[in-house]
């Protein structure tokens, strides 16, 4: 019988850093994960992520962050990964990539971060910036249906567009949503996991894409980790992918790294070594 990691006590706690020192000592990165059209086989955008880079303890993830931060500091770090988001587009924009960025952020900070008054101090004055997504999970919107359509309203004039993060089984969490417009329905990770060949997950993914698309937002499956799991929301009609299939997290200068390399020009080959459809789709 084994023992999970959560009770196993030789399993270290994580370093727990205050968000406000963090900022206060400019520690906060903001990494980049790559996310693609599957039916144009293109890249699509990115969903950025903070990432603090300490000193001495290295790159840490939100868990050593988020946890015990309270409202106001998770306003402060809304705000800055806002800020950032904006300022990062032009750096891949002048590269050549018009990427559509999304930041998840906490329904609770979105109602505290002036963000209309943000985007139009920041925002790039450039008739090819296509906007920003913000990605609110779906559970806080249910619980917080009034707050939602508040933020929308307050936003939709400032090219910015809400999306729903971790959509999965609950399908009437959705439906109590429908007067709400959202650009995009993103399906949790773990449900796409093995929905080539898991029927509740390809139920689930399926039913999902059906109801987001009816209602007119386009659907992403995150978390995607193979190329039959890749094969099997291209077949029910998902519009966009994003995991590490694709490209994981990165920090921005990294991102924009691969994307160059992946769009150099590649030398000619057999017609038998030409790659499948689903390795084909490129980040770049």
């Amino acid at each position: 019988m084994s023992v999970s990691a959560a009770n196993d006590k030789s399993v270290e706690p994580l370093p727990r850093i205050a968000i406000a020192d963090a900022l206060r000592n400019d520690w906060f990165e903001i990494w980049y994960q790559p996310k693609v059209d599957l039916k144009r086989k293109c890249l699509a955008g990115a969903e950025s992520l903070a990432r603090i880079r300490h000193p001495q303890l290295g790159v840490l993830q939100p868990g050593s962050f988020v946890p015990e931060a309270d409202s106001q500091c998770i306003a402060a770090l809304a705000e800055y990964a806002l800020v950032a988001a904006l300022y990062d587009w032009r750096m891949f924009d002048e590269a050549g990539f018009n990427l559509q960025l999304a930041v998840n952020l906490p329904l609770s900070a979105l109602v505290k971060v002036p963000i209309a008054q943000l985007v139009s101090e920041y925002m790039p004055k450039c008739i090819r910036w296509p906007g920003l997504i913000l990605e609110v999970s779906g559970a806080e919107m249910v619980r917080h249906i009034d707050r939602v359509g508040q933020i929308v309203s307050r936003v939709q004039v400032s090219d910015i567009k809400i999306a729903m993060d971790d959509f999965g089984a609950d399908c009437s969490s959705f439906s109590s949503l429908s007067d709400v417009p959202m650009a995009e329905v993103k399906i949790a990770g773990h449900f796409v996991k093995g929905c080539a060949t898991d029927a509740a997950n390809a139920a689930t993914c399926r039913n999902a894409i059906d109801l987001a698309h009816r209602a007119g937002s386009a659907v992403v499956a995150d978390g995607v980790e193979s190329a039959l799991d890749m094969q099997a929301v291209m077949a029910m009609g998902c519009d966009a992918a994003q995991g590490p299939l694709i490209a994981p997290f990165l920090p921005k200068q990294d991102l924009l790294n691969l994307l160059r390399k992946r769009n150099a020009p590649r030398p000619s080959r057999p017609r038998d070594m030409v790659k499948t459809p689903v390795q084909s789709i490129s980040v770049a």
